[in-house]
């Protein structure tokens, strides 16, 4: 193994133009972006209180010019705070400094509060290790982060059988929140007043693995199942499915990435099964995919609630995937007939898998993965022992010798 991590430590000097590994105190399966230079991380363990942190990136992600291989540890925590229960879900208010999170025992929201802009800042330096995240301090100025603050809770309702609840966000002519864990209770609640704006009249009970705003009227839900479920928040009616994912699949678990829509050209949704296939779908005729591909796995996803799927923000018809073993797998889907066979990655991130392995010789797994708002190939990753990192992989053309 060791073998390995030299290898693969010399091949990063071709295959990166930027890489930087972090350790957190405790592992993320969140990674939420807070303008283009913020992102927040939590923790998700059962058994204790998890550390919510509000982190600045690196100044040298910050800037467009080649920096080249670089593992010093500069993050800086900007913010904390303190949640009583798992986060599994994160989200950020646009245009606010509202967030919500959600995890286990049931399908309650957790309202926090970010502090203003212009506090103090801590370094998050060579005191960085895997025994905790820690903030480098001298002994003339003590560095205290500001507080995320816990504001409010939206209650999961009568019934305390409901599992986490799913989330996504909007600031429409109010802060709004978009949740459930079942198709038959998704609902959209104002942040501030409690009032919920929408309700669906559905009698599906299928469990609900992904949410998504398309736009301040429409919601998109996706099944674990994998059928894709359209609303109208302005018609308190049935969301719409469809029968799209083929009976033989059926068994797997799905999970969803939106590109949002442009001009005339309607959003795109990738799902993602725990077997590895991959369904491209345009919203205006859901019953037909555009695509479908198998990715390249050794083995179904061992923990499907850690799949995920995303569109690159600033690179046409590119898409990440994780959740099956300790890689992030970049795919260029331009490329792809109508129906495909399996399909061979662009690019594949190995790092996490020299991060260490976890308790029992386990190999981490990736829990989340982000893509830069802006930096076409630049991408935030977190795994479940707890290193963090950001990356940019050099271009194709550059890597052919």
């Amino acid at each position: 193994m060791a073998d390995c991590e030299d290898d693969w430590l010399l091949e990063s000097l071709r295959l990166y133009q930027d890489l930087h590994v972090f350790e957190l105190q405790e592992p993320t399966r969140v990674i939420e972006w807070i303008g283009e230079k913020s992102v927040c991380v939590a923790g998700y363990e059962n058994a204790r209180r998890n550390e919510i942190l509000q982190l600045l990136l690196p100044q040298k992600l910050c800037v467009k010019e080649k920096q080249g291989l670089c593992p010093e540890r500069d993050f800086k925590v900007e913010q904390g705070g303190f949640s009583d229960r798992p986060v599994y879900s994160l989200q950020h208010v646009p245009d606010t400094s509202l967030l919500v999170t959600s995890g286990p025992p049931d399908g309650s929201l957790q309202i926090w509060q970010l502090a203003a802009e212009d506090t103090g800042e801590c370094v998050v330096g060579q005191l960085c290790h895997r025994s905790g995240l820690v903030a480098r301090q001298s002994a003339a100025d003590s560095c205290i982060p500001d507080v995320i603050k816990s504001v409010s809770t939206i209650p999961a309702g009568n019934d305390s059988k409901k599992p986490w609840a799913k989330i996504a966000t909007i600031f429409a002519r109010a802060p709004c929140v978009l949740h459930g864990s079942r198709v038959n209770n998704l609902q959209v609640t104002e942040i501030e007043s409690k009032k919920t704006i929408y309700a669906a009249a559905s009698r599906s009970s299928d469990e609900i693995s992904g949410l998504a705003f398309l736009d301040c009227h429409t919601l998109l839900a996706c099944c674990v199942k994998g059928q894709l479920c359209l609303a109208d928040v302005r018609q308190p009616q049935s969301p719409l499915g469809d029968a799209s994912i083929p009976l033989a699949l059926g068994g797997e678990q799905w999970c969803m990435g939106v590109l949002p829509g442009c001009g005339a050209n309607a959003p795109t949704v990738a799902r993602l099964s725990s077997g590895g296939q991959l369904m491209l779908t345009d919203l205006r005729n859901i019953p037909t995919p555009l695509k479908s591909a198998k990715c390249k796995v050794s083995a179904a996803s061992p923990r499907a609630e850690f799949l995920c799927v995303s569109w690159a923000p600033a690179l046409d018809g590119h898409l990440a995937v994780s959740g099956f073993h300790g890689t992030i797998d970049i795919y260029d889907t331009q490329g792809w007939p109508v129906s495909g066979v399996e399909a061979e990655p662009l690019f594949s991130h190995k790092g996490h898998l020299f991060s260490g392995t976890e308790g029992g010789g386990d190999f981490p797994l990736v829990t989340a993965h982000v893509w830069h708002p802006w930096k076409p190939r630049t991408l935030l990753s977190a795994a479940s022992d707890g290193s963090l990192h950001v990356w940019d992989w050099a271009e194709p053309h550059k890597n052919s010798s």
